[in-house]
């Protein structure tokens, strides 16, 4: 069997929840879209089922299956409804959603409802994706409350740099929706990972943990918080092959790398197929047999390589930790020029292992 693999660690899951709501002083929406960033969703929820207050996907697809699976906890529908139909399904297994644009609020109007709805009213206070124009969100809060169809509203907003933490636009962002929110009370949901971590002082009585829930940094340098996170999977695999090539030999593909000297080159059974990037430079850090070693020579679809020539204790059959506890996913990303999240979600082909209480 292909020795590639990834392992997920619930308790540290659980953990970085936990740390999520002691940050946030509030209750705490776990995010499980995208198969919980590559973690798996059913086994992440799951696993925190007995202590959430509830999740959040981006789609109904998404909250239908942890529904079919048993997990009866509030969940939010990120990116809301894509199609007035979706309005029933909503309904009928108790979803919550978020509504950012007059067409979907238009739809509630129209639609008749079995019973009234939880909305997440969004405003657009400075990322310019999604959500009502600070001019237009009392008024769609109004239509709202005068339909008929809603029994409960909770203001939201998404920063857009909350991740850079000298940077002012969150607290401009901040400064906008409490201008566009004054006086309609309801609760407020505004801190995702980097705002829970880094702005202790933005208001929120709902927080939305996403990377920092699979123990992931969202910022490029070291930060107080983040530094408790547990990395929640470790991406491994095997070396299956080894060279010794004189100084001069190049590796891989289009030759990147060329030996400068006499060097012992591992090959590992992990490649772009199973979402590890390929524009990995030479130099990206992998751990072997517990101990740093570098990538070199490109990376391709099913192998990479890396320098042994310092390791003798390695060789064949040696574990190969692509990320986790030793190196952190954020590590990588930023040697390949990249997000954690996107390295997280990217995870394919490789078969997920899970540990931790209550296997």
């Amino acid at each position: 069997m292909r020795p590639a693999r990834a392992l997920i660690d619930l308790d540290a899951l659980r953990h970085n929840y936990r740390l999520a709501r002691e940050l946030g002083g509030a209750r705490a929406l776990a995010v499980v879209k995208a198969d919980a960033y590559g973690h798996g969703a059913l086994r992440c929820a799951e696993a925190l089922a007995a202590e959430a207050d509830g999740f959040a996907v981006a789609c109904i697809e998404e909250a239908l299956e942890l529904r079919a699976a048993g997990i009866r906890a509030p969940i939010l529908l990120l990116e809301g409804f894509f199609a007035a139909d979706e309005l029933a399904l909503i309904v009928e297994h108790d979803l919550w959603c978020v509504v950012h644009s007059l067409w979907q609020l238009q739809a509630i109007e129209r639609t008749p409802l079995a019973r009234p709805l939880t909305v997440w009213l969004k405003l657009d206070s400075g990322m310019h994706r999604v959500g009502f124009a600070p001019a237009d969100y009392r008024a769609a809060h109004a239509r709202l409350q005068a339909g008929g169809k809603v029994e409960k509203i909770v203001l939201m907003s998404h920063f857009a740099r909350a991740d850079e933490l000298d940077c002012p636009r969150s607290a401009e962002q901040l400064a906008a929706f409490r201008a566009a929110s004054a006086g309609l009370g309801g609760e407020v949901s505004l801190r995702n990972s980097p705002a829970l971590l880094g702005w202790p002082e933005v208001p929120s009585d709902w927080v939305r943990p996403g990377v920092m829930l699979y123990g992931a940094s969202p910022f490029a340098q070291a930060q107080e918080a983040a530094a408790r996170l547990k990395p929640v999977m470790t991406l491994e695999s095997q070396i299956i092959a080894v060279r010794e090539l004189p100084a001069g030999e190049p590796v891989g593909y289009g030759a990147r790398f060329v030996s400068a000297r006499p060097t012992r080159v591992g090959v590992v059974a992990m490649g772009y197929a199973d979402g590890y990037p390929r524009h990995a430079p030479d130099g990206t850090p992998v751990a072997v047999d517990g101990v740093r070693a570098a990538l070199i020579g490109r990376v391709s679809m099913d192998m990479l390589t890396v320098d042994l020539t310092d390791l003798p204790q390695a060789g064949l059959g040696s574990r190969v930790e692509l990320w986790g506890a030793q190196v952190p996913v954020a590590a990588l990303a930023a040697a390949a020029e990249t997000i954690p999240y996107q390295l997280l979600c990217n995870l394919k082909r490789v078969p997920r292992y899970y540990r931790g209480a209550g296997l």
